[in-house]
């Protein structure tokens, strides 16, 4: 059952990321009236973008979890700090790039990922 709910998430966020950014993102990002930040809009839509597709990444990494624990995977801690790992560190790549810097959550995802990855490596 659990396989099934992980490849129910995985499909649920590879459909939200490929219909938001077909149907919602592009048509959003069309219109005049989105709002100026850092004296334009582009931190307004980089930041929109990563946050609609750190959405997906979170599912991904919930995907993987529940496929881990279904296989009765040993040291299923471990498997869940490197998950939070490499979902902390995708989170903040995207939300540097797509902002250009600007929005801080970059910060902390890499932090989150540098604890996570630390504590990983000694337990």
């Amino acid at each position: 059952m659990l396989k099934v709910a992980a490849i129910l998430i995985f499909l649920l966020g590879a459909v939200h990321s490929i219909l938001g950014e077909r149907y919602i993102l592009i048509r959003l990002f069309r219109r005049e009236n989105i709002p100026r930040l850092f004296g334009s809009d582009s931190f307004t839509k980089g930041t929109l973008r990563f946050a609609w597709h750190v959405t997906t990444f979170a599912w991904w990494g919930f995907a993987y979890l529940l496929w881990q624990i279904s296989a009765g995977e040993e040291g299923i801690s471990q498997t869940v700090l490197y998950t939070i790992v490499a979902v902390s560190f995708i989170s903040g790549v995207f939300a540097f790039y797509f902002t250009r810097g600007k929005h801080l959550s970059w910060v902390i995802f890499i932090i989150i990922a540098g604890l996570a990855y630390c504590t990983a490596q000694n337990s």
